[in-house]
């Protein structure tokens, strides 16, 4: 990885000092395979396209050795459309800087053993293994190729002794059990009781999270000594799901007919979308609406216009055919017009949520706990 970029994640507090030797000692683009796929906005249909090292030399390594994501597996390995064209993204390298976040969040010390969920390039279990060791580190991936891919990548970096087991993640990996530390690169809605049986007491996981379907979260847990996770959400990330745990297609799909539109109800609000829909706005907020608005999907898309406060925010329910849909720009609002149709008033009950919120006094997200048992999971919120 270039110095340039550690130095720029240092700076922002995503990278801890700690962690900046291996972030320089271990290049992302050493992980990269050859070929790797972009999104061509310009297609109908199936719209990401393979790019090839040998082809374009010059763009794969921009990409590879970038801060961006690098979309590295489609339509699970086997690509829908002509000529290695996907449709679906199915696997990729994380961002550096979500990379970074999620290992300062992990809290490693010297001689801990870390349990990966989802092995993907094998970057990140180079960067533990960089750390800690890599005996220290076993990595879980379920796609045979990727794996594959993995353990070649490791090997050629000088960690072949890290432990890359071809098998499910959300079972974890009991033969090495227990674990100081749990990683998960796949995110879940239900996090698996495997990964907190198989992690000491005392120990840390860090997991993106679906437990909100409003909204992808990181969490950050410590076992008790009852067998209870215990934690927060730490930050706002997306991340791919478990296979066991993914959603239908037509869950993310954003749109309406023409008469859906006509019969959709037009009403007002004065609050901005951003308030409801980004994390970086409030975390506490977003958690608060989760909790209290279920089975809602959010499509929260700002324009792509430097410096724009444009964009377009939707709420969905696939079961009950319900939506709502608000578009703002800096020359209409507020108000901001909102359409909505079908049984439920997305809008309508995602806004009260909000101000539900702003009533208990705005809660950061460090007053949500996030616990789980042999029983489930549950979300609750604290006292101050």
């Amino acid at each position: 990885m270039n110095g340039r970029l550690v130095d720029e994640l240092l700076a922002s507090g995503h990278l801890t000092p700690d962690w900046a030797p291996s972030f320089r000692g271990v290049p992302r683009e050493d992980f990269i395979p050859d070929t790797i796929w972009r999104q061509d906005e310009s297609r109908s249909g199936a719209d990401l396209v393979p790019l090839h090292r040998d082809e374009h030399p010059g763009l794969w390594h921009e990409l590879a050795s970038g801060d961006d994501f690098v979309i590295t597996q489609v339509d699970d390995g086997h690509p829908v459309g002509p000529d290695g064209v996907g449709d679906t993204v199915t696997s990729s390298a994380s961002m550096p800087r979500v990379v970074a976040l999620m290992l300062k969040h992990l809290d490693v010390h010297g001689g801990d053993r870390v349990l990966e969920i989802g092995t993907g390039t094998g970057w990140n279990a180079a960067l533990l293994a960089h750390r800690l060791g890599a005996d220290h580190v076993t990595s879980v991936e379920i796609d045979h190729d990727l794996a594959s891919h993995a353990r070649k990548a490791l090997s050629a970096a000088g960690f072949g002794e890290v432990t890359v087991i071809t098998g499910d993640g959300a079972l974890g990996y009991p033969p090495t059990a227990p674990y100081d530390r749990l990683i998960a690169a796949v995110a879940c809605s239900e996090l698996p009781y495997a990964w907190v049986a198989q992690t000491r007491p005392g120990g840390r996981i860090v997991v993106p999270s679906w437990a909100l379907e409003y909204h992808g979260l990181l969490a950050a847990l410590t076992v008790t000594d009852d067998g209870t996770a215990v934690g927060r959400f730490v930050d706002d990330v997306s991340f791919m799901r478990l296979r066991d745990q993914r959603i239908d297609p037509r869950y993310q799909v954003f749109s309406y007919t023409d008469d859906e539109h006509e019969h959709a109800t037009v009403t007002e609000t004065d609050t901005h979308p951003a308030e409801v829909a980004s994390g970086g706005y409030a975390l506490g907020a977003i958690i608060a609406i989760g909790t209290r608005v279920g089975d809602c999907r959010k499509g929260y898309f700002p324009s792509k216009i430097p410096h724009s406060n444009d964009g377009t925010l939707w709420l969905t329910d696939h079961d009950s055919g319900s939506w709502a849909r608000l578009c703002y720009d800096h020359d209409h609002g507020p108000p901001y017009l909102v359409r909505q149709y079908g049984p439920r008033k997305l809008w309508d009950e995602v806004e009260a949520a909000h101000a539900w919120w702003v009533d208990q006094g705005r809660p950061d997200a460090d007053r949500w706990r996030f616990s789980v048992t042999p029983q489930g999971q549950r979300i609750e919120l604290t006292s101050p």
